[in-house]
Parts: structure tokens; C-alpha cells; sequence
């Protein structure tokens, strides 16, 4: 009879502790004692933000500040391509994770100022005072040319009009209540709205059919207002109006050197007839 090894275990120790449930996720943690990034639930358990915005706020809050988050930086980092990224930016606008604006320095050049918020609602003027190196970091500024450019006016439309698409935005989303008395918006919901609505307005739609897309076959339920506008800003943003092709210049008039028959060519010479014709005998 074969002899049984006491010493050896049953079964393999599994290093998940007692009293865990039967179904769902188990939690294995360890402290973290460095390179770690303190996120909110607020944001990992947003219940209106896409993955890929959760994924991407936390990504930047993970990031030193001065770090460049613009869209082809990210784009070239991660596998979603420019066009989910973006619109990813403009959820985290819209819910106030992501602030950014435009400036023009002395130089005339233009740059673009990033602010991210570990907590919506907090003003950056209002947060725990930075230190010397943060303060540096928040005064770079990224130029114009790292910035994904403004997709192309709509014919008709002067480039002027661009810095003021914000503020039609804004009026737009405060006339809203006027189509129904439950999208009535507070000033600062409009202010994080007003962005998302510029870009609609950039592609070349009408503020009639921006009004329509958002007030269309509400829920009879409404408790969310805010969240709903946004994700229809988000997820039904119209693509940018194609660029027509240009149109090809004629060649300028010449007059014929043997003839001076009028005739299109990119330099003076003769004309087709002229060229052609046979060579008198001398």
C-alpha cells in the first residue's frame, strides 16, 4: 500500500481572500506607493460618458503638467483614431473635466491653453495654489500649429464669424427652453455646452436643424437634461463639409507673334494655328 504525503497541499491556495461573493468582480488590490493617480468616482463611474472619455480623462490626469494632449498627440499614443478622440474631448468639456480656450499672445501668434479638472466645478483660480513647477508647466502654451485646425468655413460664411460661433452656441442652447420647459439650462451648463454646439455650426449646420437634433423625440422622462444634450452633440456631430475642389484658372490671353490672333497659353509664342502650319518656301 502506497504510502500518502500529509505534507502535500489539497489544492492550490488562491489568492483571493474568504468572503469574496460567488458572482461578479473580485477586487485584488495592493497599495500603491508610487506612480499613481488619484481618479474619482465621479469620473470612473460616470454614467453618461463613453469609455473612451473616462479612459482619456484619466489618462490626462495622469499626465505632468505641460504635457501636450492635443488630439494628434493622442491619436499617435492610442489606437482610437482622430475622430473618436476628439469627440471624447468634447465630452469632457461638456461635463467639465477639460477646459480649453484660445489665445492670441503679443507676438500675433495663437495658441491653445489646456486646463484639466480631477473635479468638475472647480475653477482653476479657486484650486490649491501650484507650485513653481506647475505654475511653469501652466504658463506654456501650445502652438497654433500643434492644434488640430478649425475644419473650413462653409461657403458664405466670412472666417471672422469663427471667434463668435461660441456665443451663438450659447444663445442657441439658452433658446431652447422656448421649443420645451424642461431644457431650461443653467448659465453654466450653457457655457460647457457652447463649445460643442460651435463645432456643429463650424461644419456648416444650420442653427435650425442643431435646434432640431436636440429637441427631437425627447424621453417623456427628463431628468438629465444637461447629459442629454450633450451626448446628442457628441455622438450625432455632422462630418465636416467636403472642400470643393478648385477650380482651374484658364491660361492668360497672349496675342500671336506671326497672326495677332488672340490666343490662351502660359507665355507668348504662337499660335496653334501657326505653329501647325506649314513652313513657307524661302
Amino acid at each position: 500500500m502506497a504510502l500518502q504525503h500529509l505534507s502535500a497541499p489539497s489544492r492550490a491556495t488562491s489568492p483571493v481572500p474568504g468572503g469574496t461573493p460567488r458572482s461578479g468582480v473580485i477586487h485584488v488590490n495592493t497599495r500603491h506607493t508610487s506612480r499613481y493617480t488619484v481618479v474619482g468616482n465621479h469620473l470612473a463611474q460616470h454614467r453618461e460618458l463613453s469609455l473612451v472619455a473616462i479612459g482619456l480623462a484619466v489618462h490626462i490626469q495622469s499626465l505632468p503638467a505641460g504635457a501636450r494632449i492635443s488630439i494628434k498627440t493622442l491619436a499617435d499614443r492610442f489606437p482610437e483614431g482622430e475622430t473618436r478622440i476628439a469627440a471624447a474631448l468634447r465630452e469632457l468639456e461638456a461635463y467639465g473635466y477639460l477646459e480649453r480656450t484660445r489665445e492670441r499672445l503679443p507676438s500675433g501668434r495663437v495658441v491653445t491653453r489646456t486646463v484639466s479638472y480631477n473635479q468638475p466645478g472647480v475653477r482653476a483660480e479657486a484650486a490649491a495654489p501650484p507650485t513653481p513647477e506647475v505654475s511653469k508647466a501652466l504658463a506654456h502654451a501650445i502652438p497654433e500649429s500643434d492644434v488640430p485646425p478649425t475644419p473650413a468655413p462653409p461657403a458664405g460664411v466670412a472666417a471672422t464669424l469663427l471667434p463668435q460661433l461660441p456665443h451663438a452656441g450659447a444663445d442657441l442652447l439658452a433658446d431652447l427652453r422656448r421649443h420645451d420647459p424642461r431644457l431650461l439650462l443653467s448659465e453654466r451648463d450653457v457655457h460647457r455646452l457652447a463649445p460643442a454646439v460651435a463645432a456643429w455650426l463650424e461644419r456648416g449646420a444650420a442653427p435650425e436643424a442643431v435646434t432640431r437634433t436636440l429637441t427631437a423625440n425627447l424621453p417623456e422622462s427628463l431628468h438629465h437634461p444637461t447629459a442629454l444634450l450633450a451626448h446628442r452633440l457628441t455622438t450625432l456631430l455632422p462630418p465636416p463639409l467636403p472642400v470643393p475642389p478648385a477650380m482651374a484658372r484658364p491660361r492668360p490671353l497672349q496675342t500671336c507673334e506671326d497672326c495677332d490672333r488672340a490666343f490662351r497659353d502660359t507665355g507668348p509664342g504662337r499660335c496653334r494655328d501657326c505653329r501647325t502650319a506649314p513652313s513657307e518656301a524661302a
